[in-house]
């Protein structure tokens, strides 16, 4: 049966067009129910046994939720005791309009069989189609439609066989909705009424979102902030200029204080600083806001505070919070400043943190503090605070209603107790936003089928080198092998160089979902004991991985070179390799030195090597940048898997070989995509630093009589290779630590979007990311690009649309930022577990920074920072004059400069469960009341070797 719907659309010019579509309504659509004989369907979902112990209802039921119940108490909904649940079409596309992440998490649990949640189309089901009445809202209609389809299962099940005490249970919030159901009998509950009354999991009420209705309840009568402006006068505000949009950030260390990062035109952006509550006005890190300027005589100074929340406070105390806030500051210090006037999107997520049990006897209130300091305490109402106390939990916020001081919210999950390392690493991806849950099946169908062998299909547009002295090289241990290498003598005297890369992208084909989740995830993520992949161990590990002694499909960069290393031609072609050996940087660097051995690998291996060297002396000339960053291995105990050693990573010849080739096919590679698809190539960039950033650096080398040129990367390259300081020899390593740190990050983007192309770190005018595929999505997207350039695939529609290759950088920008920061937590948490077990050590150090009221120590023997503090709550501060020039800090008499050796006590403050800290304190130089006695005996760091 066919029917018509029409609408109007307003169209870009702000005209009017009617658009009429064609909607068939159908007899083939099926109830999915196991009790039905009617329906000619293939395979059930939902149950005959649906009983779920209630106080409401002793039959067995089938739930059918509103839309705003999806929404709200999607917590509920995934919860292994609620089975047998009807989602209608209707509330499921009202869900995809409203909000992406809901209909992600509602789309799993549907796909979840174990759940039995069915899916029914009913606006296209011929009895349960409606049409629109007349003056009725779009909001009105749905809900009739809701009722009309739970109405056509009661009727359609009611003589089923067997079927006599099931029920059909619309879950509604909705007053109006829940009555009209119950004048047409149907049985309808409050989503909160029926779950409340579950017999079997009464800790399930912790995990109901609270609706406008509760929120009232646990407010003051108070108003406690200013009422936030409705979005139609927020847009008329932004529309005028009165009012600013941009992304509320909040102080990690102040909690009174946060900037909102205002966007503008092109390169444009400005940065409004936000004090006090009452100007903070319920904002929450990372809530896109509208916020409205002060007049510049109240403009402040970004405080130098340090303020944790340390819980509710009396009126006067948050007062006198606030009032250290604001300190003389000259005319220029201070920056524009305003106040949050309303909420344009709030971007809450679930928090991890811990509960603080609140004090009363028998309370269900109480405050939970989120382990990111950015965010504010929420509170919570549950049954099981006893049993949550020591342990990391997920909340997330409901709303923040204007007479509350903390933001209402609800439990969703325990993750373990603190500080136990599966729940630790659990967290640290949550609180990265790392997507680390197991691939689903709709992504591991399109795996290829095992036993995987290359057959004749796959062989076309492919040349056959499996005859080459290929080998791959790689840290100990690792099983993703994206890479090999070969080199070989030519007869005309030449040699010939190959890049061979792991051929991703003929397992991955594009828009399938194995690809978006790739697509999705980014990049792989290293953590310290754990692998997050970002495609299934079959192909990172085992299909993909250019492992020894077996047939691989490879994507290979072959060059022809002259023994200066010029590059005399270059090919790229889709191939099938067999590596002859998988190498570690040491096995290889072994080979290379052993005299003796002077097979095919090691010659081949020989001859990389002495040509990367010729590469990255040109590189430097050309004014790249060899920067350090002290990087730590830990050595991980086999049966406890604690780390027993921690040193910093030591890099050989091998690894700069290996390097050197991987960059000059990225380069190549970058090259051959933009010269053929010059508006949608995927590049990668590195801005160079403003001259600013350069600040610090040019501080420590002027503290030592030295001049680091900035100018270019040339300059500052050959000026670091200059800077060195007799009787000092770690004084060049600690620069260009400092150097690194004053560098922008690099970043992906499009070509056609962008006009600055240049890579500052490397000296290169152009580069890409080719040579991980396994790892990283980008190198996928450019290994397509290639391939569509050499004719060994076919292109798509996506591929070469900048806009959304644009939205796609975007994204992996993101996931790799994140990646980072969460395998620096790792090593973080790692480095406390290993100080945990080895009480008090004394180490050298060196100052990398002089800050007011504390020096920053490196400890080079392992890769550590740590802060030693000069004021302490408990006793008094010493004298301490702060140079800001210099800069230098004198504490009594003794002054402090950037890079002097000191020496200091480590050992791990556990006083705060949730933020363990790495504690420092001075042992020399001797500051009397400042620094600490050395300890007797021999240091425990040389007894900590023998652990082993």
């Amino acid at each position: 049966m066919l029917k018509s719907k029409t609408f109007v659309k307003k169209t870009r010019s702000g005209g009017v067009m009617k658009i009429v579509r064609e909607h068939y309504l159908r007899d083939d659509i099926w109830c999915g129910s196991e009790f039905c004989v009617e329906c000619k369907q293939d395979s059930t979902v939902l149950q005959q046994d649906a009983c779920i112990e209630s106080n409401l209802l002793s039959s067995p039921h089938y739930l059918i939720p509103d839309t705003n119940v999806v929404l709200h108490q999607i917590d509920i909904l995934e919860d292994p005791l609620i089975r047998n649940v009807i989602i209608l079409q209707t509330v499921l596309q009202e869900i995809r309009h409203r909000s992406a992440p809901v209909y992600k998490r509602i789309k799993d649990v549907v796909h979840d069989k174990e759940k039995h949640f069915y899916t029914f189309t009913n606006e296209h089901h011929r009895e349960t189609f409606i049409e629109r009445e007349q003056a009725e809202s779009a909001n009105d209609q749905n809900d009739r439609a809701i009722r009309v389809a739970a109405k056509w299962y009661s009727e359609h099940l009611k003589n089923a066989p067997k079927a006599e005490e099931l029920k059909i249970v619309l879950l509604t919030n909705d007053r109006a909705n829940k009555e009209k159901a119950e004048e047409s009998g149907l049985v309808a509950y409050k989503c909160e009424e029926y779950i409340k009354s579950l017999i079997a999991n009464p800790e399930l009420v912790d995990r109901l979102a609270l609706t406008s209705d509760d929120q009232n309840e646990i407010t003051t009568s108070k108003l406690l902030f200013p009422e936030h402006l409705p979005l139609s006068r927020i847009q008329a505000g932004i529309k005028s200029g009165s009012f600013l949009q941009g992304t509320f950030r909040a102080s990690r260390d102040n909690y009174l204080e946060a900037t909102v990062f205002v966007h503008g035109e092109g390169e444009e952006s400005t940065e409004v600083l936000i004090q006090g509550l009452q100007n903070l006005n319920r904002a929450v890190h990372q809530d896109v806001v509208a916020v409205e300027l002060l007049p510049r005589d109240q403009w402040v100074a970004p405080s130098s505070v340090v303020l944790q929340d340390e819980g509710p406070k009396e009126d006067d105390k948050e007062e006198e919070a606030e009032n250290m806030l604001r300190c003389e500051a000259n005319e220029a210090m201070l920056k524009p400043t305003g106040k949050v006037v309303g909420i344009i999107k709030r971007n809450w997520r679930p928090f991890c943190g811990m509960l603080s049990k609140s004090q009363i006897k028998e309370a269900t209130r109480h405050l939970f503090t989120p382990a990111d300091r950015r965010i504010p305490r929420i509170r919570i109402e549950t049954r099981q605070a006893a049993a949550l106390e020591g342990q990391r939990i997920m909340v997330a916020i409901d709303g923040w209603p204007k007479h509350s001081r903390y933001p209402n919210g609800h439990f969703v999950r325990n993750l373990g107790s603190a500080g136990d390392k599966e729940t630790e690493t659990a967290v640290l991806l949550l609180e990265h936003d790392v997507p680390h849950q197991a691939f689903s099946q709709a992504v591991l169908s399109f795996l290829p089928k095992m036993p995987w062998r290359i057959t004749e299909e796959d062989m076309k547009n492919r040349v056959d080198l499996r005859h080459l002295c290929v080998c791959s090289v790689d840290p100990p241990g690792c099983t993703d092998i994206d890479d090999a290498l070969h080199c070989r003598d030519l007869e005309n005297g030449n040699l010939e160089v190959g890049v061979h890369i792991a051929d991703v992208s003929h397992f991955i084909r594009p828009g399938n979902a194995l690809d978006q989740e790739a697509a999705n995830r980014g990049t792989t993520v290293y953590l310290c004991e754990k692998r997050i992949d970002m495609v299934p161990e079959l192909l990172s590990s085992n299909l993909c991985s250019l492992r020894s002694n077996v047939d691989r499909l490879a994507f290979s960069c072959i060059w022809e070179m002259n023994h200066n290393a010029e590059i005399l031609n270059t090919r790229f072609t889709k191939s099938v390799i067999n590596s002859k050996a998988s190498l570690t940087y040491a096995e290889a660097q072994m080979r290379i030195d052993d005299t003796s051995m002077n097979d095919d690998i090691t010659k081949s291996l020989r001859g990389l090597n002495k040509l990367a060297k010729i590469l990255k002396k040109k590189r430097i000339e050309k004014g790249a940048l060899t920067l350090s960053s002290p990087e730590v291995r830990f050595h991980i105990d086999s049966e406890t898997h604690d780390p027993i050693d921690l040193q910093t990573k030591e890099l050989k010849e091998t690894n700069s070989m290996v390097e050197e080739f991987m960059l000059l096919a990225n380069i190549s590679v970058a090259q051959k995509i933009y010269d053929e698809f010059s508006e949608c190539a995927l590049l990668r960039k590195h801005p160079a630093p403003p001259p600013s950033n350069y600040d610090i650096l040019n501080k420590a080398a002027n503290s030592k009589g030295l001049l680091i040129r900035t100018d270019s990367a040339k300059a500052l390259a050959d000026s670091l290779d200059e800077a060195k300081v007799d009787g000092f020899a770690y004084f060049n390593t600690l620069l260009r630590i400092l150097a690194t740190r004053c560098m922008m990050q690099a970043v992906y983007f499009c070509s056609g979007m962008d006009s600055d192309f240049h890579h500052y770190g490397l000296a290169s005018p152009i580069y890409t990311h080719f040579t991980s595929p396994i790892r990283r999505y980008a190198d996928i997207i450019v290994h397509r690009l290639l391939a569509v350039a050499i004719g060994a695939d076919c292109t798509y529609p996506d591929l070469m649309d900048k806009h959304k290759q644009s939205a796609l950088c975007n994204n992996l920008n993101y996931r790799h930022k994140m990646a980072q920061y969460a395998q620096r937590a790792s090593v973080a948490f790692h480095t406390q577990l290993f100080f945990k077990n080895r009480g008090i050590l004394n180490e050298d150090g060196y100052i990398l920074f002089v800050r007011k009221n504390a020096i920053i120590i490196l400890i080079p023997k392992f890769g550590l920072e740590g802060t030693v503090f000069f004021e302490n709550k408990d006793k008094p501060s010493p004298r301490l004059t702060f140079n800001e020039e210099a800069p230098t800090l004198t504490v009594e008499d003794h002054t402090f400069h950037m890079f002097d050796k000191v020496k200091v006590t480590i050992s791990l403050d556990s006083s705060n469960i949730q933020h363990q800290k790495i504690r420092m304190a001075l042992i020399e130089p001797v500051i009397p009341g400042v620094s600490v006695a050395l300890p007797e005996g021999e240091p425990e760091a040389k007894k900590a070797k023998l652990d082993r």
